[in-house]
């Protein structure tokens, strides 16, 4: 695709100058220029000449080839789907948390041929190709086309991504986009799905997958062909019945190929004020300016926070969060990495931010900080453990997936514009624009952890890579994405040193942004692989769940339920020989004499009282008001309606009297305990509302001022909102 009459328009609002396609910043302002390649589902534009521009939707779409376009007006927001059938576009929504893998919304294209109008679902960043002068652009290479010449590592890693996302799209009805050839899609290390297929009425199976697979054989490597084809044969049959048992299975291959695989890892750290804050709230670990070198068999992380509260002590929160989370991951990898279970592991880094949620929560309350006193700090962290790196993160502190192929944000920020997109509420693109739409919904110390919600995660690593764990100092206005190739990339080909890769990027986050503490943590792997000459096995037996035991330190020792609080696995070689020598018929007779003299005991309380049920208190019941209670702006819930009496408004936007709002949602603001974030959906009874504001993102102090132009609805009240 050539067009040299074809330029790209600046984003920039106050500038709009046309640019080469080929640029990377505008000539006039030197705002970077975004290469916006879109997929067109279910649309193909070949008809169009390559390097034409569709007429429809003001001219901003450029056709590059078939069903792929480019935005060539990036600044404007694109046109957005009407969210009253949201059949089409909710899967993505619901899945951004899969975004690795899954392309999200970005709008629709609307053509018009005489009097039928289409709309057509855009697809920003598909699995796609592009040459350094943009000029060729095509799609990634088919799971089947591409499976022949991988590693045999790198093909069950493919079908671990695989597995790992069944789930995922069986829950929002699109699983057989996993079954489908034209859809997969391979970039580097990662599986990448073009589109989403709706499922029919039955959701397919697990037999499906495992036939599916079995297309696969012929190509796949003799080493793990065996493993693979009773893979297979299990899930066709039924022995493998989830997702997450076959997940385990996968992992075991995974081990056994990781045997063959050295790697080097070297974590270095580096952390600035910046030029416009007076001090540094920010914190990391290693400290700024630590190299360590090391084996995976060496277990150490990293970790960057991000302190909030100014200098009522951010900087206090950040650092105390780092001193628990070190102490508690240092606990947990104190056990040999074979005996450690991923699953376990992910739910134990998740319960060691919590405990540093409550250690800062628990300080605020002893020094009686409240609302926007209170200080707390964001959290992001990497524990590379053998073959695998595990990530877990609160708040809008990122971690980035760097290879030759690309670079990948591999976190979701904790922030209102992605909560909007997960709820379903809003395209991501759309909500940005909202009224504070990069607002946190979360961070450390701001509440109890029983409100927190931390996000782990764990990634293979079988090639080169770079993650980058970093503060917003240097994230913001997508300097990473920016800068990742110039800056990053040259440490994969050993061009340049880790330390000064850290250098660059500090100085980029002080120069181009400026307006914030700037943190960072860079995790470079370097990894070697070779063919193993012994053919892997699958074991299924391990697991029966009367196979896994666990140490007399965990907390099934302490009475303390293990489902109820799970800790690292560790398994126990010497119970399971004590409890193999007990018979088998010994166990069976002193369960059925427990059950009888219970179920006795449980019949005579029967014949002496009348049954009573007491009921425990919910302990939620406190924030919830009771059937019987007065509906009033202090109780304020979802779902109750909002009416106004006299004419309001609300984000510059007059409403008259008699106009309904539905209230969506109330969260605490974790800038200002006692003023939550309310969200408002506007169901007016005349003059509707404009497109762009069928919803309202408020703070809860700013109903409080209209109490006196404004009622609740109480639950026996009807309006137009039902």
């Amino acid at each position: 695709m050539e067009n040299d009459a074809v330029t790209l328009c600046c984003p920039n609002e106050y500038c709009q100058s046309a640019n080469p396609l080929t640029h990377k910043f505008c000539q006039q302002c030197s705002t970077p220029l975004p290469k916006r390649y879109l997929w067109a589902v279910g649309s193909d534009f070949s008809h169009c000449h390559p390097g034409s521009i569709l007429s429809d939707a003001g001219a901003r779409y450029l056709v590059i080839n078939k069903s792929i376009l480019l935005d060539i007006k990036p600044g404007l927001l694109p046109e957005i789907p009407e969210l009253d059938n949201l059949e089409k576009i909710r899967p993505y929504l619901k899945l951004i948390t899969h975004r690795l893998h899954i392309p999200q919304v970005y709008g629709v294209l609307n053509l018009s041929n005489g009097q039928t109008k289409t709309e057509i679902l855009l697809l920003e960043k598909p699995p796609l190709i592009v040459n350094a002068s943009i000029t060729q652009v095509s799609l990634c290479q088919s799971l089947d086309d591409s499976w022949s010449q991988a590693s045999s590592m790198r093909q069950i890693h493919w079908l671990w991504q695989l597995a790992n996302l069944w789930q995922p799209l069986v829950i929002e009805g699109v699983a057989s986009s996993l079954l489908d050839n034209s859809v997969l899609r391979v970039e580097g290390v990662l599986i990448r799905l073009l589109e989403l297929r709706f499922d029919d009425k039955n959701s397919p199976t697990l037999c499906q997958l495992g036939e599916f697979w079995q297309q696969l054989l012929p190509t796949t490597k003799p080493n793990i062909a065996p493993f693979v084809q009773q893979v297979c044969d299990w899930l066709i049959k039924g022995e493998i019945n989830s997702s997450s048992q076959l997940i385990k299975i996968l992992d075991q291959g995974l081990s056994q190929l990781a045997k063959s695989q050295t790697a080097t890892i070297k974590i270095y750290t580096k952390t600035d004020p910046g030029p416009s804050r007076p001090r540094n709230e920010d914190a990391c670990y290693p400290a700024g300016d630590t190299l360590i070198t090391k084996s995976p068999q060496e277990n150490t992380l990293a970790i960057v926070c991000d302190g909030i509260g100014g200098h009522e002590g951010g900087n206090v929160a950040s650092n105390l969060a780092i001193e628990t989370i070190y102490k508690q991951v240092k606990e947990l990898t104190s056990v040999p990495t074979d005996n450690i279970d991923p699953s376990l592991l992910l739910l134990d880094l998740e319960r060691a931010v919590a405990k540093a949620n409550d250690k800062i929560s628990q300080r605020n309350d002893n020094e009686h900080r409240q609302g926007r006193q209170r200080m707390g700090t964001t959290i992001v962290m990497a524990l590379p453990i053998a073959h695998e790196i595990y990530i877990a993160h609160v708040g809008d502190s990122r971690a980035y997936w760097i290879t030759h192929h690309g670079c990948h944000q591999v976190t979701l920020d904790d922030d209102v514009a992605s909560r909007e997109v997960r709820l379903g509420y809003a395209l991501y693109r759309e909500a940005l624009e909202h009224r504070g739409s990069g607002s946190l919904v979360q961070a450390l110390g701001m509440s109890k952890s029983t409100s927190l919600h931390p996000t782990s995660q764990r990634f293979i690593v079988d090639e080169d890579a770079v993650f980058l764990l970093t503060s917003d100092g240097l994230s913001d206005f997508d300097r990473v994405e920016e800068s990742w190739e110039t800056e990053i990339l040259p440490l994969l080909s050993g061009k340049t040193s880790i330390e000064d890769v850290a250098q660059r990027l500090i100085e980029i986050a002080n120069t181009k942004n400026g307006h914030d503490n700037a943190t960072i943590a860079l995790v470079h792997y370097h990894v070697e692989y070779s063919e193993p000459e012994t053919i892997i096995t699958a074991d299924i037996s391990h697991l029966l769940p009367d196979t896994e035991l666990y140490s007399a330190g965990d907390d099934t020792a302490n009475g303390q339920s293990f489902i109820n609080n799970p800790k690292t696995q560790v398994i126990s070689e010497r119970k399971t020989a004590k409890l193999s020598q007990l018979p088998l018929q010994l166990f069976i007779l002193l369960g059925l004499t427990l059950s009888s003299g219970l179920l006795g005991y449980w019949f005579k309380l029967q014949i002496k009282s009348p049954t009573t049920i007491i009921s425990s208190p919910s302990p939620f019941s406190s924030q919830q008001p009771t059937l019987t209670a007065q509906r009033t702006l202090d109780n304020l819930s979802p779902n109750w309606v909002i009416q106004a009496n006299s004419p309001i408004t609300l984000n510059k936007q007059t409403f008259p009297a008699k106009s309904f709002f539905q209230v969506i949602d109330k969260k605490p603001n974790p800038n200002d305990g006692n003023n939550p974030d309310v969200s408002l959906r506007i169901c007016q009874k005349s003059n509707p509302a404009p497109e762009t504001l069928k919803r309202v993102q408020l703070n809860f102090s700013e109903l409080q001022a209209l109490a006196k132009d404004i009622s609740i609805l109480q639950s026996d009240q009807s309006s137009i909102c039902e």
